[in-house]
């Protein structure tokens, strides 16, 4: 049975650094918003690409405060909490089966 634990380690350490490079996209993504950036560029064309997906159902939850978009700040609230319970019962499965 160790074998599994350790492949369930494996997986939620990799698991964890998806989250991680996934939130790291959602804020590099505002802070290019920040200086109005030109949308056929591939690079900004590919971070809404892999956002999107997120980021679009919370802006038709969300709205906007102003002119502040806070649909971002939403999703990486969820991407935390999901990261912290899908990597630790991940880990607590790993542990028990060895």
């Amino acid at each position: 049975m160790f074998v599994v634990g350790n492949l369930l380690m494996a997986l939620a350490q990799l698991v964890e650094v998806l989250f991680q490079i996934y939130w790291l996209l959602i804020i590099v993504r505002v802070l290019i918003s920040w200086v109005n950036p030109d949308p056929f560029n591939p690079i900004v064309q590919g971070l809404a690409r892999v956002t999107d997906p997120v980021l679009e159902p919370l802006r038709r939850v969300i709205p906007p405060i102003g002119p502040i978009d806070i649909s971002p700040l939403a999703a990486l609230l969820i991407l935390q909490a999901l990261r912290y319970f899908l990597v630790h019962t991940l880990m607590d499965l790993s542990v028990r089966l060895h």
